[in-house]
């Protein structure tokens, strides 16, 4: 008889105990971050991401849960990805560039989306405007219009003679589209005649650095691209093979063999991205949280990637880099 009681009232208990579980674990807020390329250059980004969650009391795991899709260099899959993590009922999916925010954006128009980072949000229509974004969508741009521009006037001054530049990247991009006319702009002013090299897959990208060699390119310029930043240790490899200098879009492919980055700083993006996952669990609308801009740019040169190419950066040049690799 008392072993009875003992069990009845323990499965009372139980009965108490686990709704309010099921409850707790239900509000947990559940984020999906969608990136179109591999996890390794893209780890300082979602740490940041995460220390950014921790400055406002969120610590992955225990309040909050994300659950991570990557595209591995292949956008073709990112329309999946996008859909299984809107079929996983997520609270917020945080994108990590322009391909992924066009899949979660063509997969939902319900579930709220975060950039951590977008070329051109407005161009892409992503968003109606940065000031009001009008839809599901907000988060941060990384588009400064003067620096593909910059860019080139880096190249030109750390090759004087300079006349003809390959442009290596994912050419058919929508949010490409302002990034080109801005080189364009500048290789007019500078005086510099362009060659065009669409990279899509790996496989193009052998046949990209074949194209510029018979083109008698003298320099190469990265454009945003998940394949390229996918395979940034070969695309570096194959610059130094051909003794092209480059300078490209993220600090990662210096990091990794390349010459020369200038580029927003994409880990405090993507740490201020936690702020707007803060404010829509809070209960802010997508729509009236304006699309904010880079703070921070970053001027990076690899001293052992100029050497293997014999090149010698110009004292004007390397007095301007914000970190010099040795």
């Amino acid at each position: 008889m008392n072993k009875r009681v003992v069990f009845f009232l323990l499965a009372l208990i139980l009965a108490a105990v686990n709704p309010a579980e099921a409850q707790q674990a239900k509000n947990i807020p559940r984020i999906g971050f969608l990136i179109a390329s591999s996890p390794s250059p893209g780890s300082a980004r979602i740490e940041a991401f995460r220390q950014g969650l921790r400055e406002l009391g969120y610590v992955e795991g225990k309040n909050i849960v994300i659950e991570y899709r990557y595209a591995e260099g292949k956008p073709d899959r990112l329309p999946a990805l996008a859909a299984e993590l809107v079929r996983l009922k997520i609270d917020i999916i945080v994108t990590g560039g322009s391909s992924p925010t066009r899949a979660a954006k063509e997969a939902t128009v319900t579930i709220p989306i975060v950039m951590a980072q977008d070329i051109d949000p407005v161009g892409s229509g992503f968003v109606a405007s940065l000031a009001r974004p009008g839809g599901n969508i907000t988060g941060l741009s990384n588009f400064a219009p003067e620096l593909s521009g910059k860019r080139l006037e880096l190249l030109k001054e750390t090759v004087p003679k300079l006349s003809r530049v390959a442009v290596l990247g994912a050419l058919t991009l929508p949010a490409n589209a302002q990034v080109l006319r801005e080189v364009e702009l500048a290789a007019g002013a500078f005086g510099v005649q362009l060659q065009y090299l669409d990279v899509r897959d790996l496989k193009d990208i052998e046949s990209a650095f074949r194209a510029a060699s018979r083109g008698r390119a003298e320099a190469v310029l990265a454009l945003p691209s998940a394949v390229l930043i996918s395979h940034r240790t070969q695309i570096a490899d194959f610059a130094a093979k051909n003794r092209l200098p480059a300078i490209y879009y993220a600090t990662e492919f210096v990091e990794d063999g390349g010459l020369m980055s200038y580029a927003p700083n994409f880990p405090d993006l993507s740490r201020r991205a936690a702020t707007y996952v803060d404010k829509i669990l809070k209960g802010t609308k997508p729509a009236d949280i304006p699309v904010e801009q880079p703070m921070k740019f970053e001027f990076i040169i690899n001293l052992k990637a100029a050497k293997q190419i014999g090149l010698t950066i110009p004292p004007n040049v390397l007095v301007r880099a914000d970190r010099v690799i040795k």
